[in-house]
């Protein structure tokens, strides 16, 4: 009987020690953990100035000077082609590309690079060891008819984009410089237009793309997406580390695609100025 209890106490302890490696092995993989963010996921310094007239204006006078076939804003690239069949329709896009390493900027929503093992368009999660960025023209048909055309520069939207019905119907014309909308507002600490505060992005008189905001050092404080003028998706709120990391002090949960109806934004979690996490919304799970 003495050998059967003792036997039983050490399938119990197992069972334990088991139970509390598995809640241990939870708490290392929960995203909420730790506030604390690896940089190289997040932008933690504010980008150049933006928009800056006279250097856009000498830049496309020195790529006029350059212009040779094939050759791009001073980059040679290659052409690539698509092909895709929707019933009776035939679907392809001819391209340009560069091969060139070139460090995309995080602050750019939409990255448009050739997938060359899936070989396909992609504008989410570049990967240099899977594919290579869009540069120069870009044209989309539909059978034998243009309906989208424009530039790209390094992967994101420049200058003028058109794009048409299958009649050849104009039905949209926007402008970009290097993936940012030309309506896109920006707001500075300082008279000299030198330290930025926000960036708004906006397309067609509607909030559209990543909105940032920045300490005065530069640093990121507030992070999130806008589609037709609707906050969706996580924002988040960073403190003020004076770049040294980047730590997240608040996440908010706001709705998921825009105009969702009865949707209330919520605090999803918070941190400390450590990235202890301090509070969590479970619902969230």
């Amino acid at each position: 009987m003495k050998s059967i209890k003792i036997l039983l106490f050490l399938l119990i302890a197992f069972k334990v020690g088991a139970f509390a490696q598995k809640k241990s092995d939870v708490e290392l993989v929960d995203p909420d953990s730790s506030g604390i963010v690896a940089n190289k996921l997040l932008p933690t310094t504010s980008p150049l100035l933006l928009f800056d007239e006279q250097s856009r204006k000498e830049k496309k006078k020195k790529d006029k000077k350059k212009a040779k076939k094939n050759i791009y804003f001073g980059e040679k690239t290659r052409k690539g082609r698509t092909r895709q069949v929707f019933r009776d329709q035939v679907q392809y896009t001819v391209f340009n590309y560069t091969s060139e390493q070139k460090t995309v900027d995080p602050y750019i929503r939409d990255i448009y690079w050739y997938d060359q093992k899936d070989r396909i368009i992609r504008s989410k999660d570049f990967d240099p060891s899977k594919g290579v960025l869009l540069h120069g023209p870009f044209e989309k048909y539909l059978n034998e008819t243009v309906i989208e055309k424009g530039m790209f520069y390094f992967g994101t939207k420049h200058g003028t984009w058109l794009t048409f019905d299958a009649k050849s119907v104009l039905l949209d014309k926007g402008h970009y410089n290097e993936g940012w909308p030309k309506d896109s507002r920006t707001t500075y600490y300082d008279e000299n237009n030198k330290v930025i505060e926000k960036i708004t992005p906006v397309e067609y008189e509607l909030k559209e793309g990543n909105f940032y905001h920045f300490y005065q050092n530069g640093q990121a404080a507030v992070i999130g997406e806008y589609k037709y003028g609707e906050k969706v998706g996580i924002w988040t709120e960073y403190w003020d580390t004076k770049n040294t990391t980047a730590i997240r002090k608040r996440e908010i949960q706001y709705q998921e695609k825009p105009f969702t109806k009865n949707f209330r934004p919520y605090i999803r979690a918070e941190w400390d100025k450590e990235g202890s996490l301090i509070y969590r919304n479970l619902a969230s799970n």
